[in-house]
């Protein structure tokens, strides 16, 4: 790969995509290719934009982990009826639900 730095306006190039893409050993198109760089570059000017954005006297979001939340006892109930919800079980035998096998 080209140690060549992005432009300025950090575009990125169909030939980057495709140079990364047979790096990776991936199958890129040429026409997925600009559909990719036009994708990334937006993100790049995007990112360019929010870097240049003054935050100095904007105070940091609360941590959303901090808000007291009410929370409900941990308690086991012992209310669970077995016979009505193996009454709508697809497949049940012996007091065990049944399941598809999923590994062969």
């Amino acid at each position: 790969m080209s140690q060549q730095p992005l432009t300025s306006d950090n575009t990125v190039s169909r030939e980057e995509i495709l140079e990364v893409a047979n790096l990776a050993r991936l199958g890129v198109d040429e026409n997925t290719a600009d559909s990719y760089a036009a994708d990334i570059t937006k993100i790049l000017k995007l990112m360019n934009t929010l870097g240049n954005v003054d935050t100095t006297d904007i105070k940091p979001l609360s941590n959303i982990h901090e808000a007291c939340q009410d929370l409900r006892a941990d308690v086991a109930k012992h209310d669970i009826n077995r016979e009505r919800n193996q009454s709508v079980a697809p497949a049940v035998e012996d007091g065990l639900y049944l399941v598809p096998q999923v590994i062969e």
